[in-house]
């Protein structure tokens, strides 16, 4: 078997892993192990895509390198290892998996003897520059700086909520995702101690899209898949029989609604009754999900009856908006 020439890095292990592997699934880009133990795969509806598996901060230092051009990751390691020179292209920051923040937290007890209150009136509590213990650096400098605490940031590999109750940090800069790690150490986030919202990316090496055809139509297909499979999560289908003279006197009827409209406009047939037309007609539309409860409402009341509700596995653009922002970022077309 020939090795493919693009390649797409995902997780190695883990829930960001897991994650990835059902959103792909899920997206129509199921991804498929030679073997469990090897860090290899392929992704049969994109055989000329090769898929390595490695640690989120490898995905971000490999795409930026250019020895794989795509990834997936979270947003805080991509922050974290991008760099500054722009080898990154964020091809789409909203995956909708791997939610998690990076944010600063002291011991609740604490509150007891300080002010805990904010950042700043924390950190002008104390006789010394604030000791912040971190595994994200880059991130939390970047933070304290843009906030103008005096601070020493303290390396750290194992775990990090021991930190201020031991004596060798004031203060911690974690991720935190349900906030139960936090709660069972007795730590609270400080209300302003937000230094990063996270949640899965798919990423790509600028160079190899600007010089490499074959990897600018992947990205292409991989938007194309992804788009279609998030727009189509908002969105429900839905059939409703109604009595009219022709479809445009059914369409108006609809139009005078507010989410009841379609994508572009409904789709409206004639039914054929086993005693006559009668004028029943089935009108199909698309409504977004969170707008459904009114959206039966108003089909009932314009004269919708026998309403079906059914899921949606792709919605698909002319071209998906954010492959045409990445044309637009690598000054292409």
């Amino acid at each position: 078997m020939t090795t493919p020439n693009i390649r797409l890095s995902l997780p190695s292990k883990g829930r960001l892993q897991d994650d990835s592997m059902n959103f792909l699934a899920e997206s129509g880009l199921s991804v498929h192990k030679f073997n469990p133990r090897q860090y290899q795969a392929k992704m049969p509806v994109l055989p000329e895509l090769g898929v390595i598996f490695q640690r989120p901060g490898d995905i971000v230092v490999s795409v930026r390198q250019g020895s794989v051009d795509f990834g997936i990751t979270g947003i805080d390691v991509l922050e974290e290892k991008r760099g500054v020179n722009g080898d990154i292209i964020v091809l789409h920051d909203g995956l909708g998996f791997g939610h998690c923040s990076l944010m600063l937290a002291v011991p609740e007890a604490w509150s007891e003897v300080t002010d805990i209150s904010t950042l700043k009136k924390f950190a002008g509590t104390l006789n010394h520059p604030l000791r912040v213990a971190t595994k994200f650096p880059v991130l939390t400098e970047r933070f304290l700086n843009q906030h103008n605490i005096p601070h020493t940031l303290i390396s750290a590999e194992g775990t990090l909520e021991t930190a201020p109750t031991i004596g060798y940090a004031d203060i911690i800069s974690d991720l935190v995702s349900s906030g139960q790690t936090l709660q069972d150490n007795r730590l609270r986030a400080l209300p302003d101690g937000l230094i990063q919202a996270s949640q899965a990316a798919l990423i790509a090496n600028r160079k190899s899209l600007q010089i490499n055809p074959d990897a600018l139509e992947m990205a292409r297909r991989l938007l194309e898949y992804i788009e279609a499979h998030l727009r189509a999560q908002e969105n429900l289908l839905v059939i409703a029989n109604m009595r009219g003279e022709n479809p445009a006197a059914i369409a108006q009827k609809l139009f005078t609604q507010t989410s009841v409209g379609g994508l572009q406009g409904p789709t409206i047939s004639p039914i054929i009754t086993r005693d006559s037309n009668q004028g029943w007609h089935s009108v199909s539309i698309v409504v977004r999900r969170d707008h459904l409860p009114q959206a039966i409402g108003e089909l009932r009341r314009v004269g919708g009856s026998g309403i079906i509700v059914s899921p949606v596995t792709y919605i698909f653009e002319e071209e998906p908006p954010r492959y045409t922002a990445m044309l637009k970022s690598l000054n292409i077309g």
